[in-house]
């Protein structure tokens, strides 16, 4: 992981070392948390798979973040009583969040307190052994459209999805689906605008699969069908600067650590951590401290991720 981790520093030597003060000297770009719409939680990186570009590094044998549990959740969810965030969606991400005993647990306890949950999936195995689907489907019948299951779909072609995901893995993340479907779940998909292709032939290719299978969802719809760029460590990117709002014409308000802040539990760890964004899971000053109250200072732009794929990609992982 380290190796993958160092990529970072080879293809920007010299940038994103001051938190304060760019490579040139200028004055790094921050974002407040102005409007806190999401509260993420990852619920661990262990995973059924292991896809050839994961982001967060998750696999079957990487617990660097390990299992949250209920009560643990539901802690945080008092704190945004307390501290009035305004926070209307919890989100869960992994690994894969199904790999966790208590995940429906902690949607139902989000639920309960009437906020819509988001839970990012590939809607394998994990989600389809009998006791999950036995908990998951109760959510889904008690709560209806307040449930929002987002699929790992990353390309609407079975032989690009598979050679990212692994043989076979296309046909089962569609049984899954399929099974929601019939469930009356509310479904929306994750791809990757990688392929040599445009955006809207992307979303052509989408919907032929929707309609092929009768999923209810919105290929033109970008909350629905979310096309994410892809997070490559090699490529040099630019610091953002704050002169760098006014050149982009891009308020900090667009940029999604001024609306969510991610909840992990590192491996050895006594208690949960809050971090700064979903993407930067092991850069240690993203890390922000272990209560909400402490994740609500400003976030230095000092990572290449938030300049290509949040402030120039303008990608956003919530709904």
């Amino acid at each position: 992981m380290k190796d993958q981790l160092d990529t970072v520093l080879q293809a920007n030597a010299g940038k994103f070392s001051d938190p304060y003060v760019t490579a040139k000297g200028e004055t790094r770009a921050s974002v407040a948390l102005s409007n806190p719409q999401t509260l993420w939680f990852n619920t661990g990186t262990l995973c059924n798979i292991e896809c050839e570009n994961c982001y967060i590094l998750s696999s079957p044998s990487n617990d660097a973040l390990v299992y949250l549990t209920t009560a643990e959740v539901e802690d945080y969810l008092d704190q945004l009583e307390t501290r009035k965030w305004g926070v209307r969606e919890i989100a869960f991400t992994g690994g894969e969040p199904f790999m966790n005993p208590d995940m429906c647990s902690m949607a139902r306890a989000a639920l309960d307190r009437g906020y819509d949950v988001l839970i990012l999936t590939n809607a394998m195995r994990p989600m389809m052994r009998k006791s999950v689907r036995a908990d998951l489907s109760a959510l889904i019948s008690e709560y209806g459209d307040q449930l929002t299951l987002r699929i790992s779909l990353d390309h609407w072609s079975p032989d690009v999805h598979d050679k990212e995901r692994g043989k076979d893995a296309f046909s089962k993340t569609i049984d899954g689906m399929q099974w929601l479907s019939d469930q009356g779940a509310r479904m929306a998909v994750a791809g990757r605008s990688v392929w040599a292709e445009s955006d809207a032939s992307a979303r052509e290719g989408y919907a032929r699969i929707f309609a092929n299978f009768n999923f209810n969802i919105d290929a033109q719809d970008p909350a629905m069908t979310v096309l994410f760029p892809e997070m490559d460590e090699n490529v040099e990117v630019p610091e953002i600067t704050t002169d760098c709002w006014s050149i982009l014409d891009k308020s900090p308000d667009a940029v999604m650590c001024s609306s969510s802040r991610m909840v992990v539990k590192r491996k050895g760890a006594d208690k949960p951590a809050v971090l700064a964004c979903t993407l930067l899971a092991y850069t240690p000053e993203f890390e922000l401290g272990e209560t909400l109250e402490e994740a609500e200072k400003d976030v230095q732009l000092n990572h290449p991720h938030c300049a290509k794929f949040c402030v120039l990609g303008g990608a956003s992982c919530s709904a």
